[in-house]
């Protein structure tokens, strides 16, 4: 061990040999153990409430005291189903870029409930999706230059698709996109992506 490492841990009252998991062994009563799990995660990031009942279980906390603990962090605000899906929309949809449909299907994989997923993503306007949608065809345009059209059409209907975007939205963006740039469009309503 490095001197100076040793010497600041003999000054925080710990041999030199001794670690920091050591110190912060955890709680021998499961509902502290639990306690403990819970705060620690939600440290780092907001989390739902089938996420850290996961997390206990994968820890062996007995499913009763699970449930008693996810209870009182809901009861005084620690755990907000809610709050977590409508923030994780508005950070994912301005972030990322994110349709409706993409957003849902995150959220229920966080096990987050229909009816507040519904609620979320129902924040978001049709004219705020498709404006996001143009704004993502606009970044990816220049990089399809040069390509011919079919293929530039599939490329960026594609991504807005992989992004959640109805079919008709990604095509109707992606169109006029290229009618802005130009391109000849006739016969894309017959569906080339």
């Amino acid at each position: 061990m490095p001197y100076a490492k040793r010497r600041r841990a003999e000054r925080q009252g710990g041999s030199p040999d001794s670690s920091r998991a050591e110190k912060e062994l955890p709680p021998q009563d499961p509902a502290e153990r639990a306690r403990a799990i819970c705060l620690r995660l939600l440290t780092g990031t907001p989390r739902t409430r089938k996420q850290l009942a996961d997390a206990l279980e994968k820890r062996d906390i007995p499913e009763d005291v699970a449930a008693e603990v996810l209870s009182r962090f809901e009861d005084v605000g620690l755990i907000n189903d809610a709050a977590f899906a409508d923030a994780w929309v508005e950070s994912r949809h301005h972030g990322r870029g994110l349709a409706k449909r993409a957003l849902a299907r995150e959220l229920r994989t966080k096990g987050v409930d229909s009816d507040l997923i519904d609620e979320a993503v129902g924040q978001l306007d049709p004219e705020q999706e498709e404006a996001t949608a143009r704004e993502l065809v606009a970044r990816k345009l220049r990089s399809t230059r040069g390509m011919e059209r079919d293929r530039r059409v599939r490329r960026l209907a594609g991504m807005l698709a992989r992004k959640g975007y109805p079919q008709g939205v990604a095509l109707r963006v992606v169109k006029q996109a290229l009618e802005a740039e130009g391109e000849d469009t006739e016969g894309l309503d017959e569906g080339v992506y």
